[in-house]
């Protein structure tokens, strides 16, 4: 085998093992259930996301919910009456529509924090997203305090090894985040 075919099979090799370590990682969350932070974030894009996110607004993890990645032509009410879901007196839900994909939510997000001076966020997406979303907000919130808050989906199986759908889905999401690290780890780098 060739020096170039040895260096192919070794990341072929790390990537595999990574990949493994990264579908651990993600169906072994510990949910905080005790803390409350000044905000819950909800990235649109998964099933039960939103659901899940109204739940723990109700159940005073926070007071104010922040809905991120939102289409334009979908009002709050629309949402609420679709997912079948009500909001406890005193609640409050804001909605942005100016992100389309994970780098444009933390970057909407972060303005919308900024703006409303936020110190602590639940952030609520799928467990696969969460490792990829959560490098993208603490990358430009360092001084933001993030507590996880995975959403898991029957669709999506924690043996990825046995169902297709669900190896490509978190394959594809373990390589989106290996360059989302990669990309903050350079500016790191450049910035000192």
């Amino acid at each position: 085998m060739t020096k170039l075919g040895k260096i192919a099979v070794g990341v072929i090799l790390c990537w595999f093992a990574g990949f493994a370590a990264f579908n651990y990682y993600i169906t072994h969350y510990k949910t905080d259930t005790t803390s409350k932070t000044d905000a819950i974030i909800a990235l649109t894009g998964g099933s039960n996301r939103i659901k899940e996110a109204v739940d723990l607004l109700n159940k005073d993890y926070s007071s104010v919910l922040f809905i991120s990645g939102v289409e334009k032509n979908v009002s709050l009410e629309n949402i609420m009456q679709t997912q079948k879901l009500s909001l406890k007196k005193g609640k409050k839900i804001f909605i942005g529509r100016a992100s389309t994909n994970t780098l444009e939510n933390a970057i909407e997000t972060n303005e919308w924090i900024k703006k409303n001076n936020i110190r602590s966020i639940r952030l609520v997406t799928s467990n696969y997203h969460l490792p990829r979303s959560y490098t993208e907000f603490k990358f430009r919130n360092k001084d933001v305090d993030i507590i996880v808050n995975p959403v898991f989906s029957d669709k999506v199986s924690s043996e990825w090894w046995k169902n297709g759908g669900s190896f490509l889905l978190t394959a594809s999401e373990y390589s989106k985040f290996l360059l989302v690290w990669a990309k903050c780890f350079v500016v790191k780098l450049i910035e000192g």
